[in-house]
């Protein structure tokens, strides 16, 4: 099993790109219960609205380094500025 994926992480699967090594993990609308903001749009994530929590599959990431994106954002990461 791949560092950083594991019971403690929920349903999280590893992903890789052109920025890095990554862990990702799928929020349910009905288990989104606060506001985020996603760092793709700058948009609020609403509770309730479906979306992703990532972060560094390295193991110096932390849960401060965590981000909630929503899908769309996420895999257009790398096309934006």
């Amino acid at each position: 099993m791949p560092r950083g994926v594991g019971p403690s992480t929920g349903w999280a699967r590893p992903e890789s790109g052109p920025d890095g090594d990554w862990v990702v993990r799928t929020v349910p609308g009905a288990q989104a219960t606060k506001f985020y903001r996603c760092p793709g749009c700058d948009h609020e994530i609403r509770p309730g609205t479906p979306h992703l929590v990532v972060w560094p599959a390295d193991e110096t990431g932390s849960v401060a380094d965590r981000r909630h994106w929503h899908r769309g954002c996420w895999q257009a990461r790398t096309r934006r500025r």
